[in-house]
């Protein structure tokens, strides 16, 4: 075989090993671009829930700063009660009566101070009387037969209820209307 020849089959057997090396090279091309559009997927991802994580973030310190306040809101709960109580248990004899006006004067003053307080707060109560019973801000303690009221009105109130800002932060415990 002559040199002409020679080149002539390594040309024809590197042009074979070139197709074969350029289906590899294609075949790896294409395999790369899967994996980096995997990988810009799993970076979205990332992204967006690192997004997520802030934003929740943000709302939990939003939360956390409005409603602070909701376990000592609670405990002053029964303040108020026994403070309407003790207004309530006070007789209008008691009332006329010189010694006990300050008395009664200063259980009044302690509890609209504690009202504005509850206001300042965003803490307000749930109204109940007349209304239908709403199990999200009332809970049913008791059935009233009654011809009055249609079934499932509240008509009675044994403790107030009370929100805050938005929230409840006690459920009215009430009597529901029933037909007799």
């Amino acid at each position: 075989m002559n040199e002409d020849e020679a080149k002539t089959e390594d040309l024809e057997a590197g042009e074979e090993s070139g197709l074969e090396s350029g289906e590899l090279n294609f075949d790896r091309l294409a395999e790369l671009e899967k994996e980096l559009e995997e990988v810009r997927q799993h970076v979205l991802y990332a992204q967006a829930e690192t997004q997520n994580v802030r934003r929740r973030l943000e709302q939990e310190k939003v939360n956390a700063a409005q409603y602070a306040a909701t376990s000592f809101a609670r405990d002053m709960l029964s303040v108020k009660d026994n403070l309407e109580r003790a207004l309530a248990a006070i007789a209008d004899e008691l009332r006329e009566d010189e010694r006990m006006k300050s008395v009664v004067a200063g259980i009044e003053v302690t509890a609209r101070d504690l009202d504005a307080a509850f206001e300042r707060h965003g803490i307000k109560g749930v109204e109940a009387l007349g209304r239908p019973l709403d199990p999200h801000f009332h809970q049913a303690m008791i059935e009233v037969p009654d011809d009055q009221a249609e079934p499932g009105t509240i008509v009675q109130e044994m403790q107030s209820g009370y929100t805050i800002k938005d929230r409840l932060l006690r459920p009215a415990l009430v009597g529901v209307a029933r037909k007799p």
